[in-house]
């Protein structure tokens, strides 16, 4: 069961990739639409793990800051 979400996360990554790509040479609106949702998904993911590392999250994002 585990391996089946995981084939998903990778289809849904992949696809993502590629709809940014895409988008960035001139793809049709739905494309670009969904290149903006993967963008905003990566910053969202992005902005969690640092507030994360910055309450002792354990993270390491490659800084010497404590």
């Amino acid at each position: 069961m585990i391996l089946y979400v995981l084939i998903g996360v990778l289809v849904l990554a992949v696809g993502g990739c590629a709809s940014v790509v895409w988008a960035a040479r001139g793809g049709p609106r739905w494309v670009r639409a969904l290149a903006t949702v993967t963008l905003l998904g990566g910053e969202v993911v992005r902005s969690g793990r640092r507030r994360g590392v910055h309450r002792g999250g354990g993270g390491d994002d490659g800084s010497d800051t404590p």
